[in-house]
């Protein structure tokens, strides 16, 4: 959310050091994110997933896992399967799965592969057509069977709608657990295999992935300060990217990974800067005397939205790398922030202030129009999924934060929320290489 200087609530400031960094550590599974739908597509297809054939605990777990991502997408109906023993080596009964109901079907199996790993294999049939979609395999281990079936849902998915799935991809967001301590956690899209990859005693936020997807730019206050750090997942090296008088907030990563726009007050007032991914190279993008906060890299590199103040109250506007004039992008109500642009540059989603509650909104870039998707009162901190076809939130539910992920057009809902924990600040990761 705007703030002078900062992009959350008011923090304390209470100094006190770092309590776990080097590599990523598990995180307790009570602790880990569980999804509620909320809202689903209007004509949701019928697909059946039979149950995948091979050692019982694996098939279970690999079953579990594609039926989940599909059905959480908001936009599969799960057609039972119970009582039919199916894998990819056999010849469907294309009318049998018809009087059930599915439009589609996949089966599938998972067995040794050789050399001591284990294989997922699967095909998919369209079943009006009486007629092969297409199938994959996957080597796959023990502890990796999750991420082998988010693959097969990514194929699946794709294969019945014609856009890339983003089950394999990955998020971050910060918990807070009692009075002080946060946790910047990473995890599968649905939330499972959550792991904690910062612990500290002090506020984390403004968490950003690279666009290569290994590393994390993130604002920690454990410097009695907002400092700017860039963690490397793989290792847990971190560096101090921006540490300048003042306050230091809002990083964003260009499209290419060598550079982020960040906010710095080091010369006075609130401004926009560009700067290395190591720390060099400090640039001045803005020069108004208001609040200028906020910036997002728009896909082709040569563009930052950022919101300001400077036309007297919070709107959003964009300027060129290159200089030129600042244009204001928002004119619809008095408040209007957080940019952050579509990955095909098609769309911007933005927090809008409306019926004195803070709700997502997305602008069509081309027609400029603009549709308010949530009715809550708390909305912060938007992400767009990898496919620009859904928006992650930070908002608040009987005084406790929870995570939301809404679709473009604002049908599909879900809610990711820990039992005991206030989550804020998601970033979703972008598609693995």
């Amino acid at each position: 959310m705007f703030r002078p200087s900062l992009s959350l609530r008011g923090l304390s400031l209470i100094a006190c050091s770092v309590l776990a960094f080097s590599m990523l550590s598990t995180t307790p599974a009570n602790a880990e994110l569980t999804i509620e739908i909320t809202g689903a597509g209007a004509n949701r297809i019928p697909v059946a997933i039979a149950d995948f054939g091979g050692e019982p605990g694996s098939s279970r777990a690999l079953t579990s896992v594609v039926r989940g991502d599909l059905e959480h997408s908001g936009l599969f109906r799960m057609i039972d399967t119970t009582g039919v023993a199916i894998t990819e080596t056999t010849s469907p009964a294309y009318a049998d799965w018809k009087n059930r109901g599915a439009d589609a079907l996949a089966a599938g199996s998972i067995g040794p592969s050789g050399d001591g790993r284990q294989e997922a294999r699967f095909r998919l049939y369209d079943v009006t057509r009486q007629a092969p979609l297409g199938g994959a395999a996957f080597v796959t281990s023990s502890a990796m069977l999750r991420a082998a079936g988010h693959r097969i849902a990514d194929v699946i998915y794709e294969k019945l709608t014609g856009e890339p799935g983003v089950f394999s991809t990955r998020i971050a967001y910060v918990v807070k657990s009692g009075p002080a301590l946060y946790e910047l956690h990473i995890a599968d899209s649905d939330g499972q295999n959550a792991q904690a990859a910062l612990k500290s005693r002090e506020p984390i936020i403004s968490p950003t992935w690279s666009p290569d997807g290994t590393r994390l730019a993130y604002v920690s206050f454990e410097n009695k300060k907002p400092v700017i750090y860039v963690h490397s997942l793989a290792s847990g090296q971190r560096i101090v990217v921006a540490n300048f008088k003042g306050s230091n907030s809002a990083p964003a990563w260009s499209p290419d990974g060598r550079k982020l726009a960040v906010t710095l007050s080091k010369d006075g007032g609130s401004q926009i800067f560009t700067i290395n991914a190591d720390g060099s190279g400090v640039q001045r993008l803005t020069t108004n005397s208001g609040i200028n906060t906020e910036p997002f890299f728009a896909p082709d590199g040569q563009t930052i939205y950022f919101t300001s103040d400077r036309g007297g109250s919070p709107q959003i506007y964009r300027t060129s790398l290159n200089g030129g004039d600042v244009q204001r992008v928002t004119f619809e109500g008095s408040y209007n922030v957080s940019p952050r642009i579509s990955a095909d540059g098609k769309t911007m989603a933005f927090i809008s202030r409306r019926e004195n509650g803070f709700r997502l909104a997305v602008m069509d870039l081309a027609s400029r129009q603009v549709q308010i998707l949530t009715d809550s009162f708390k909305d912060e901190s938007p992400s767009f999924a990898p496919n620009s076809r859904m928006i992650l939130i930070a908002t608040e539910i009987g005084g406790r934060g929870v995570l939301s992920a809404v679709s473009v057009d604002g049908r599909i809902k879900q809610r990711l929320s820990i039992p005991a924990g206030d989550v804020r600040e998601p970033a979703w990761g972008p598609y693995l290489r």
